[in-house]
């Protein structure tokens, strides 16, 4: 008598798939708009002034480079911790691998941690609390959430996304009905100035900050459904999406508040809202808290799948890598990250935190721009079917990260 073989045990929980387009693109948008436009526009025009908005396009163009390489190596190879993991396969290289993931996760916690001083800043204007105490809840809170499941967190972000781009949609609306002239501020070339044009450079480096979310994409491709057809296709979107918004409400928040004045505000685009509506702070302001709330979800669960992720591969230690079974989530390395929010958001102000951010993005963008080169150069070949971009555009976005970051030391 033939005995069958007993079953294989089964292995430890994995990440499920669970996000399909829209939610993809809901994600991408939350993550981006939220850091963006409602925290930092008072800090780009007080650099860039009336020119604020050509701050936001020329951050945008920097980053339309670096998102089509992104678009090929995330299709290439859909994995957590994807930065890591495409300079691991472009020059074999663990230690390259360790040091780029641990900066992708450097990035991750660092401008959670500035977003949070964001949210902090409305939620007191709007109700007085002390500030530490606001930050303590909110990681606190949004890290449970992200404990909770990717689906459930990326539905929660989903909403507030909607509740945010909304927000922005209002104030748009309430300076055309009040017809305030801001197309102006988006047509309007800047002068030749060199002061002019350095501030607007300047303030080109906070607004990249603003751009930072699509990346986060690649992070979660463990988790996407048909990540070959959608991961791209929704970093297209939510590059697209972001970068009408900014231009747009930019343009609006210059034209209907003096640029000193929005520099000045903790809760800028409240202040801007107040002026065109005739209204209280309050709408705007609850709006504001979402949206900030929102990235910092969606930054904290990034964070800990480049956590996790790293850890799998051996490159932290193995116990970060365990998944619960019943929520599907990491929460070892969840529990990690929101101990390093908290404790960043507590010691460093906003403004060092967004510009660190940025140039540590840049850093890595480069990396990342230098890794599809690379490959492309070796002529790697992937089994899986993905997007591909000419070698121009990896070079392209290299030097052009590059010039920013080295701007940023520059201008200091």
């Amino acid at each position: 008598m033939i005995h069958p073989s007993p079953p294989a045990p089964p292995g430890p929980p994995a990440l499920k798939r669970r996000l399909g387009l829209t939610l993809l693109v809901l994600y991408g948008v939350g993550i981006t708009v939220g850091a963006g436009i409602y925290v930092l526009v008072g800090a780009v025009a007080g650099r860039a002034g009336p020119h604020a908005p050509w701050a936001f396009a020329m951050a945008a163009i920097v980053m339309a480079l670096t998102v089509a390489s992104y678009a090929e190596l995330c299709t290439r190879f859909p994995v957590s911790a994807g930065e890591a993991a495409y300079l691991r396969e472009a020059f074999g290289s663990r230690l390259v691998s360790i040091l780029t993931g641990l900066m992708t996760l450097l990035v991750g916690i660092v401008s959670s941690a500035a977003v949070t001083l964001g949210a902090a800043g409305y939620i007191h204007a709007l109700t007085g609390w002390p500030r530490e105490a606001i930050i303590v809840v909110v990681v606190l809170g949004l890290g449970l959430v992200a404990a909770w499941g990717i689906l459930e967190s990326v539905v929660v972000a989903a909403v507030f996304t909607v509740l945010e781009v909304g927000g922005l949609l209002m104030v748009i609306l309430a300076a055309a009905g009040a017809g305030v002239p801001f197309g102006a501020a988006i047509v309007t070339l800047p002068p030749a100035d060199l002061s002019i044009l350095s501030g607007i450079a300047a303030a080109s480096l906070i607004a990249f900050f603003a751009f930072i979310g699509f990346e986060d994409l690649a992070n979660v491709a463990e988790e996407a459904q048909e990540p070959h057809r959608t991961l791209p296709l929704a970093m297209v979107l939510t590059l697209i999406i972001a970068t009408v918004l900014y231009v747009v409400v930019a343009a609006v928040a210059v034209t209907a508040v003096p640029p000193t004045e929005l520099a000045a505000s903790e809760a800028p685009l409240s202040l801007v809202f107040q002026r065109l509506a005739g209204t209280g702070p309050v709408t705007l302001g609850l709006i504001a808290i979402v949206a900030t709330l929102n990235t910092v979800l969606a930054q904290m669960t990034m964070a800990t799948r480049v956590v996790y992720g790293m850890a799998r591969q051996g490159d932290l230690p193995a116990p970060l890598a365990a998944v619960h079974a019943g929520t599907g989530t990491p929460l070892r390395a969840t529990a990690l990250v929101a101990l390093a929010v908290l404790i960043l958001a507590l010691g460093v102000g906003l403004e060092r935190l967004a510009a660190g951010t940025s140039f540590a993005t840049l850093l890595i963008f480069a990396l990342v721009n230098v890794a599809l080169l690379r490959l492309k150069w070796r002529g790697v070949i992937t089994a899986a079917p993905h997007v591909t971009v000419p070698a121009v555009v990896p070079a392209a976005g290299l030097a052009t990260c590059l010039a920013m970051a080295a701007m940023a030391l520059l201008l200091g």
